[in-house]
């Protein structure tokens, strides 16, 4: 048995309209197509779903999806341009030997945990 690359993240959300503007205009991802209340994202070959659901939306405690980027500082300020409310400014989480890990954190319209990531290099 061989277990492979992630294929497919699925997320609660609580409209697929507002969440469709969120992922796809706000932040920016390529939207894949859209079904009824399922969207589609693509993110670098890993298909993110955002499911409108009846029930209440109950972000997870725990869970967090990271997305990476290349300046973290320049996507955090552009994303607050556009009306992005980050918990905290991107900080240094660890020095690793061959690069430093940044991350800033922030919430989606529904509140799932959502952080930025850079692998920061030389």
């Amino acid at each position: 048995m061989s277990i492979g690359q992630l294929g497919q993240i699925a997320l609660p959300v609580g409209s697929a309209d507002r969440s469709e503007k969120f992922y796809g205009h706000t932040l920016g991802l390529p939207k894949l197509y859209r079904f009824g209340n399922l969207v589609f994202f693509n993110c670098s070959g890993v298909r993110l779903m955002l499911e409108e659901t009846r029930a209440t939306v109950n972000p997870s405690a725990g869970v967090c999806h990271y997305f990476k980027v290349d300046r973290i500082g320049e996507t955090v300020d552009e994303l607050r341009s556009k009306g992005v409310v980050f918990e905290d400014e991107p900080h240094l989480i660890a020095r690793m030997p061959d690069h430093e890990l940044w991350m800033s954190f922030f919430k989606d319209p529904d509140g799932h945990l959502l952080a930025l990531m850079e692998e920061r290099r030389g």
